[in-house]
């Protein structure tokens, strides 16, 4: 079975979930278009994951995908905490903010049972993850309702386990890809590889259908992945100026200037390594900081300092997440940037 008969799409190109940039527009339009639209539900609370969902299944009848994190939830550490507010409070001074009053908790959950409880009221075609996968028994509640069940994976060892506690197919997410690494076998950032390094290795190594992520941001580079031997590809960053996006002005500013042309991969916002384009923050206080609680923790004390700079028009403090391939970010209709996507195949 190909990955569009097994996905029902027409084209292979999944829209990838980009939680913070992107709602049920985007996905919807990405769906309509022949793709594999995408909604990020990793910091939605339960009514938000329920209205978006409302509006998907309203507005197209094609398959869609529903995203979420499938992290542990962490113990905070009073030690480590207290550490990172001694780090940020220079900042918080300069923006005239109470370090004090920095609001407990994570924005990030991961997938429960109350979230599956929720899913099995519309029981998406496709259920994605990042992190592994749920504990098996909320993934075969998952699979019961005929769910394709995709995740990441940065190793040829993270695809061979995803393929043994079942997974349907697995995104190859090469080191070139925007946001948070899917990496959960190793925290170990040197055994990370570009996507056409790694994909061919897990495309030899698994007998699922295999999605590369990373890097992918025109048609000629959507073909050479086919080439390689991938069944469809996953593009985020190229959608991130598209009209249905809901990018930041900010964000879409940065995606716009030659400062997109720098990425790395930074701990700095959430406590997790993932890419984003270099900013103030992570230049002064490196992109990978031992200082930084653990994800998803670290995100709470950020989350201030952005607010405030970005009232004023700046991303100092920003998750400006993007891949390093910025060239194919347009400001077009989603299903145009689709079409052309495809146009080499």
């Amino acid at each position: 079975m190909t990955i569009r008969d097994l996905l029902g799409i027409e084209q292979p190109v999944i829209q990838a979930p980009m939680a913070g940039v992107q709602g049920s527009k985007l996905a919807i339009a990405v769906s309509e278009a022949g793709g594999l639209g995408s909604l990020p539900c990793g910091m939605l609370g339960p009514e938000a994951i329920r209205e978006e969902l409302y509006r998907i299944t309203q507005a197209t009848s094609k398959p869609y995908n529903v995203n979420f994190f499938c992290h542990r939830q962490p113990e905070p550490c009073a030690e480590r905490e207290a550490g990172w507010r001694d780090l940020l409070k220079p900042y918080y001074d300069e923006l005239a903010l109470d370090i004090g009053n920095i609001p407990a908790g994570a924005s990030r959950v991961p997938f429960s049972q109350q979230a599956a409880d929720l899913l099995a009221e519309f029981r998406p075609p496709v259920v994605s993850f990042h992190f592994g996968l749920p504990d098996p028994a909320l993934l075969a509640q998952v699979k019961s309702w005929g769910s394709v069940v995709i995740s990441s994976a940065t190793t040829v060892a993270e695809a061979r386990w995803l393929e043994a506690n079942g997974a349907d197919a697995i995104i190859a997410q090469g080191l070139e890809a925007g946001g948070h690494r899917g990496m959960f076998l190793s925290e170990d950032l040197t055994g990370q590889s570009g996507t056409f390094a790694l994909l061919p290795q897990i495309v030899a190594a698994v007998d699922l259908p295999v999605i590369a992520a990373g890097g992918i941001a025109d048609a000629a580079a959507v073909k050479a992945a086919l080439d390689l031997g991938a069944d469809a590809v996953q593009v985020g960053t190229a959608f991130m100026l598209c009209e249905e996006a809901s990018t930041s002005q900010v964000h879409r500013a940065v995606l716009k200037s030659e400062a997109a042309t720098h990425t790395a991969v930074t701990n700095l916002f959430s406590g997790r390594p993932a890419r984003g384009i270099v900013n103030r923050i992570m230049r002064e206080l490196g992109p990978i900081n031992g200082k930084v609680p653990v994800f998803p923790l670290a995100s709470s004390a950020i989350g201030p300092l952005r607010a405030t700079a970005e009232a004023s028009g700046c991303g100092d403090f920003t998750p400006l997440w993007a891949g390093q391939n910025v060239s194919g970010c347009r400001e077009v209709a989603a299903g145009d940037l689709l079409n052309a996507l495809c146009s080499k195949l």
